[in-house]
């Protein structure tokens, strides 16, 4: 590690301490041509995770994109943004944990209709059009009917 105030790469660490709930390492170095003391820390480096559209491009993982498709598709629903941020949290956990580089978008598309099928059937119907891309009223129909079918009984 270079030293910041006299840019030497000859130091010693005198202290190294657990940071951040155990994500991060805090080291406390001496530089031993200056005798400078600073502090650096280590963390894990985050995977990008990609993902794989229908057309085969690739572009990474963004939650935020996420979080916006389900703020359009539980529009003036009684889905709170709290409800929405955990089901972004959620997914992004499953994810991260089950992918390792690249995951289909078919796969967030599933996963988010699971999630929206459990919170409110309406949104989940919004979703399932635009992600199922419904050509006429039959599509919806049918995408409803297993739903009425459930609730009848």
């Amino acid at each position: 590690m270079r030293c910041p105030n006299c840019g030497m790469d000859n130091d010693r660490v005198v202290d190294t301490r657990s940071s951040e709930d155990g994500f991060a390492v805090r080291r406390r170095r001496v530089c031993q041509s200056c005798h400078h003391r600073y502090t650096t820390y280590e963390r894990l480096e985050p995977t990008v995770l990609q993902v794989i559209k229908k057309s085969g491009a690739r572009e990474p993982f963004n939650p935020d994109k996420l979080r916006r498709g389900l703020q359009i598709a539980c529009g003036k629903r009684p889905v709170s943004t709290a409800e929405i941020d955990q089901i972004v949290s959620d997914i992004t956990d499953v994810l991260y944990r089950n992918f390792d580089g690249e995951v289909p978008s078919r796969m967030i598309g599933d996963l988010v209709m699971e999630r929206l099928r459990e919170v409110d059937q309406v949104a989940y119907v919004r979703f399932a059009s635009v992600y199922r891309e419904f050509k006429d009223v039959r599509d919806f129909v049918s995408e409803v009917e297993p739903m009425l079918q459930v609730d009848a009984d």
